[in-house]
């Protein structure tokens, strides 16, 4: 038996992540599940979003499973998601956005996978308040050394790019698209402003992509590329980013493959990997048998392929794909209308996942 690590996570995520479970469960991999808290059942259970207990188990297992958990905006805890990631070193993020027949996406041949920088860049957290005494001298600091000036009675963020986290990204995506058959990296940045930063990037790029003489590279500036994911996403194969663009990008791309409930994602590290998906905890859900388990499955398909589990993982989404693609027990989401009186709930869906994973084993 192999410990992993679940999170249920808070709004929607327990409901999703029992989905996953049952589905991970029902091909027999020999898991024994070590459930831990984060987000809202952690405050109610002992007082913190993010306990010790919940990183030591995931330290020790090295691979976890992750509902998604509400992040608040403007005020409080910064971000418990962004806070794993730090705390764990989970330095490469992986969105795969793949068509899958019977979903809503209106692009036939997308297969690509986001690859986002996850320690650095804005989502760092070096920000400095708005009127804030320590801020007004750091804006006095800054106006005295930079041409360009910042208004006084700023708020201030600090992009910080450092070589080191450039070449592991980079690294990591050309070395995820030879061991996947892929043939085409792309560096995706704004270094015609962002100089110095999105420059480092692209400059490090470069210097990594011979190295990779078998892959194709090349560099797309972040705007164009998403129009050009608009109009022609079948000619993109891997994608390398900075933070920030990582997490927009990935979700234009989840849009492709046909919404946010069949994207799934991963969170790699050197020693520890974490999946979950990218969608929201959608607290409005909670406890509705509504939302679509797939972002949550399929991320459990992608813990199973770290894992070295290939062939139940391939069982596991071809049973996922079958249920799409006869339409008949899917979620409001899949459906041609968001109202439509056919839409089954998480469970029913969960449900006809688990017949097509018998079938298959």
């Amino acid at each position: 038996m192999r410990k992993v690590s679940l999170i249920p996570g808070d709004g929607i995520g327990p409901e999703v992540t029992d989905a996953a479970r049952a589905c991970i469960d029902a091909l027999d991999v020999g898991i024994e599940w070590e459930v831990v808290l984060a987000g809202e059942p952690a405050v109610k259970k002992g007082g913190s979003l993010l306990p010790k207990e919940t990183l030591d188990s995931i330290r020790r297992n090295k691979i976890a499973l992750k509902g998604p958990i509400t992040t608040p905006i403007g005020t409080g805890f910064r971000s418990i998601n962004v806070a794993l990631r730090q705390e764990l070193d989970l330095y490469a993020c992986v969105r795969p956005s793949r068509y899958i027949e019977g979903g809503n996406s209106k692009y036939p041949g997308v297969n690509l996978v986001i690859v986002r920088e996850n320690s650095e860049d804005l989502y760092a957290g070096v920000e400095f308040k708005d009127q804030d005494s320590k801020t007004e001298g750091l804006i006095e600091y800054i106006n005295g050394i930079s041409e360009k000036k910042v208004r006084k009675g700023s708020a201030i963020s600090i992009k910080p790019f450092s070589r080191f986290a450039c070449e592991r990204i980079i690294r990591f995506a050309f070395a995820l698209a030879k061991k996947e058959n892929r043939k085409k990296v792309t560096c995706i940045h704004k270094a015609n402003i962002m100089k110095f930063t999105d420059g480092l990037f692209l400059k490090i790029f470069k210097e990594i992509a011979p190295a990779y003489p078998g892959i194709e590279a090349n560099d797309v500036i972040v705007d164009n590329l998403c129009m050009q994911l608009v109009l022609r996403p079948q000619e993109f194969d891997v994608l390398v980013l900075p933070n920030l663009y990582g997490d927009i990008v990935s979700d234009l791309c989840a849009g492709l493959m046909g919404g946010l409930g069949v994207a799934p994602g991963a969170n790699i590290g050197e020693e520890t990997a974490l999946f979950e998906p990218v969608h929201g905890a959608a607290p409005k859900y909670t406890g509705k048998n509504k939302v679509n388990p797939v972002a949550t499955i399929l991320s459990a398909q992608l813990m199973l392929t770290h894992m070295g589990e290939h062939k139940k993982a391939k069982i596991l989404e071809e049973a996922v794909c079958a249920v799409i693609r006869e339409k008949k027990f899917t979620t409001y989401d899949l459906k041609p209308t968001r109202n439509d009186p056919a839409a089954v709930g998480t469970k029913e869906m969960t449900e006809a996942i688990l017949k097509e994973i018998k079938k298959l084993l």
